[in-house]
């Protein structure tokens, strides 16, 4: 082609210009190359100038200057143990010379008395030997009686210790990249503290990180900071908790009442509606709800004591009638909650498995206070145990956990890669997995006693003996039906059948005991059915599969046999009537979890709230 049309901004040959394009204004193609190059790069370069072009140095920083100070402390440690070196040698050098020259000097003056002796022996009259006799027999006797250092005053000991292996693995896994794909502009955030605020109390939001298309990132480490600035213009920053899977909770207190702008900043630009507009009230101008009763109270023994919570209960759900309840066992009422965010006995930070007892005790792993938590079915706490640590019998973020039919409590170490056992009263049994497992997520206890493991990491699903013995496992990464992309927990039906939530593959994957696939329901959406990306599973007696559905905040309950049900989502301000041909399974818009239910006690945990919500399903 060598013309270019400048009507139609096309380039075309000589046939073309002589036919559809015989009435157009043509020129030369190579005449207007030039000038559209030039065009684009001055469009180029604006665009570039409206979004500054990003440093990767800048970012990633230098991992020379830092390998080079590495080496320049390696060298002034080399210096450091060449001066040692040299004042140890100098001092054990000195003791020797002085033992050698006091040896020298015994050894000179035995020769001189010697040399004497043999003299006067043999050139001396004997007036003159008579003289000598006593001075030489008395010097003589005092050399021989002398004691002379004759055995080194030091010892040639002289060691180089070196821990080499340990520093060279420092060395090794010295660093790391920290980065994630999240984005402001498909990053939200969700909460009642985007909302409003009562003056003096701490009001929270979540903060869930989504990369360019919208996925959920998994990962945390983002650059997000925060700030509330008051009716007087005074600003102040927003702590921020990274949970480090990809949520983050801010909390904030507001000191005046009035109109409050919250920034929420992530990589230094907004996320979607932020800032946001929150009223600050006072505690008095808010009706009480029963959602505001305080779940811990201080006794007046300390800031210490613990009081026992007792449950709170609310009204059932609009669909809770005495027709439907033995067509539909599952209802949203609401039985209790327990716990509170915090630090203390009965309060969580970021709770990620729960599993119930025979005993008729409840089992929380609450990872990023490094613990196990158990409480009565009635919600009572009865203690708790762990410490953070790297060794046998310590926690390294808790995530699943189960009770085999002895009472004893499993579970999975994500950071440690082992599964630990403890007693039913806490105490350290065993560990498992050791070697073989890269990031333990969930457990479950099957018919057979065998210790079932999710590892999230390894996309794959292993069965244990309680003794660690490898029975089988299965999986791997994918997206097939005998594949996972980062499954999350397990639970095990009354057929002994294993039950997997796939959370990148959006659906629960069903096998048998041997790990052969059966079937699968779900697919990616907010539909009926569909999750994104699902986090905790259970069993019910009547071999209902509840799944925590993270990404849509709700729960799903599958019948056995059939499809998943959940509760309609009416619009705003509008109620919806149940479907009396497939009764819905009432599910309350939940905070996004990330939990294990146990299949003999279903909980829920809400990792906004940081509290457990045990619901009536019977």
């Amino acid at each position: 082609m060598e013309f270019y049309c400048e009507a139609c901004e096309t380039a075309m040959c000589g046939e073309c210009r002589a036919g559809e394009h015989r009435e157009h204004g043509t020129v030369l193609l190579r005449d207007v190359v030039e000038q559209h190059k030039a065009a684009l790069q001055r469009q180029l370069e604006a665009v570039r100038g409206l979004r500054g072009e990003p440093s990767s140095r800048a970012a990633v920083g230098s991992p020379g200057a830092i390998a080079l100070d590495l080496e320049q402390a390696l060298q002034q440690r080399k210096q450091a143990l060449v001066s040692d070196l040299e004042a140890i040698c100098g001092a054990k050098q000195k003791v020797l010379q002085t033992q050698l020259d006091t040896l020298r000097q015994g050894q000179e003056h035995i020769g001189s008395s010697c040399s004497f002796a043999e003299q006067a022996l043999r050139l001396g009259s004997a007036p003159e030997v008579l003289l000598v006799r006593k001075h030489m027999r008395e010097r003589l006797a005092a050399l021989a009686a002398q004691a002379f250092p004759e055995r080194p005053h030091e010892n040639a000991q002289l060691e180089l210790v070196l821990e080499v292996d340990g520093l060279r693995r420092s060395v090794l896994n010295l660093g790391a990249l920290l980065t994630t794909s999240a984005t402001a502009h498909e990053t939200v955030a969700t909460g009642e503290g985007l909302r409003q605020a009562l003056v003096g109390q701490p009001a929270s939001l979540t903060v869930t990180t989504k990369d360019k298309d919208g996925r959920l990132v998994r990962t945390g480490s983002a650059e997000l900071r925060a700030e509330i600035t008051g009716p007087d213009g005074a600003r102040l920053p927003v702590p921020v908790v990274d949970h480090k899977n990809g949520t983050y909770e801010l909390v904030y207190t507001a000191r005046t009442e009035g109109e409050l702008l919250l920034s929420v900043l992530l990589y230094g630009q907004p996320v979607r509606g932020s800032p946001f507009r929150v009223r600050a009230l006072r505690p008095g101008d808010l009706p009480p709800s029963p959602d505001d009763v305080k779940r811990r109270v201080k006794s007046p023994g300390g800031p210490g004591s613990h009081v026992r919570q007792k449950a709170v209960r609310r009204p059932s759900s609009m669909y809770s009638t005495g027709g439907k309840r033995k067509d539909n066992p599952i209802e949203d009422e609401l039985v209790f909650r327990v716990g509170s965010r915090g630090r203390e006995k009965g309060e969580f930070t970021n709770l990620q498995g729960v599993s119930a007892a025979s005993s008729g005790r409840i089992v929380v792993a609450d990872s990023n206070n490094q613990c196990i938590q158990v409480f009565s079915n009635e919600g009572q706490f009865k203690f708790r145990f762990g410490v953070r640590g790297r060794s046998p019998g310590q926690l390294q973020r808790p995530t699943g956990v189960a009770v085999d039919t002895n009472g004893d409590i499993i579970v999975a170490d994500y950071d440690n890669r082992w599964v630990s056992i403890f007693s039913p009263e806490g105490k350290f049994k065993t560990k498992i997995g050791a070697g073989r497992l890269m990031g333990p997520k969930g457990v479950a206890v099957d018919r057979n006693g065998h210790i079932i493991v999710v590892d999230n990491k390894s996309c794959c699903v292993f069965t244990f003996q309680p003794n660690g013995k490898l029975v089988g496992r299965f999986g791997g990464r994918g997206a097939t039906d005998r594949h996972f992309a980062g499954p999350h927990f397990v639970a095990v039906n009354n057929k002994n059948e294993i039950v997997v939530t796939d959370f990148h593959n959006h659906s629960v994957k069903v096998y048998s005991a041997d790990g052969e696939f059966l079937f699968k329901f779900g697919s990616h959406g907010e539909g009926n059915g569909q999750f994104n990306a699902p986090t905790g599973v259970a069993v019910d007696s009547n071999g209902n599969i509840i799944v925590a559905d993270w990404g849509n905040s709700r729960i799903q309950v599958r019948k056995p046999g059939a499809g998943t049900r959940r509760a309609p989502r009416p619009p705003p301000g509008a109620a919806h009537p149940p479907d009396p041909t497939s009764p819905p399974i009432p599910a309350r818009s939940l905070p996004r979890c990330s939990t294990a239910p146990a299949p003999s006690c279903p909980i829920s945990t809400h990792l906004q709230s940081h509290c457990m919500a045990h619901r009536a399903w019977h």
